[in-house]
């Protein structure tokens, strides 16, 4: 049986890790693909402890830097750069468990879940889909996702 000093110390003591742990801020890693532009008002990826957040991907081509003419060769490029991140971060598609994507054209979502499930298998990840009128590049998808080990 412990003594009952012994006992208060070993609960003040882990009382005390507890504290210092929740006071410690979140240390933010900024990752980076090492085929991403520099000087972007944004980061490409933030890992917060285990968890991973990835900047919106668009679908233009890392090597070309053009957009395909095929959609679905964009969704793919959109995929593969989100891929990157993921990989830069030391994760896989398989860690992702939410995923946003923005879509110009809602007629084209069929489309985009076709190439979307040859990439997310199951279980595959929470999504949000929406139409947006305009996105910041010049394509018709722009793809974020939220990942952890």
């Amino acid at each position: 049986m412990s003594h009952p000093i012994s006992r208060a110390v070993s609960l003040l003591l882990l009382l005390a890790v507890f504290i210092l742990r929740a006071e410690e801020p979140s240390k933010k890693k900024v990752i980076t693909p090492k085929d991403s532009p520099g000087g972007r008002p944004f980061s490409a990826g933030i890992l917060v402890g285990d968890t991973l957040y990835v900047s919106g991907q668009g679908g233009v081509d890392s090597q070309t830097k053009k957009l395909p003419d095929n959609f679905e060769d964009e969704v793919r490029s959109c995929l593969t750069n989100v891929g990157s991140v993921l990989k830069a971060g030391g994760m896989g598609y398989s860690d992702v468990v939410a995923v946003q994507v923005y879509l110009t054209d809602m007629s084209l979502f069929q489309r985009m879940n076709a190439v979307y499930m040859e990439v997310f298998k199951e279980p595959r990840p929470t999504r949000t889909t929406v139409g947006v009128s305009k996105l910041a590049g010049a394509g018709h998808i722009e793809i974020t996702v939220i990942a952890r080990k």
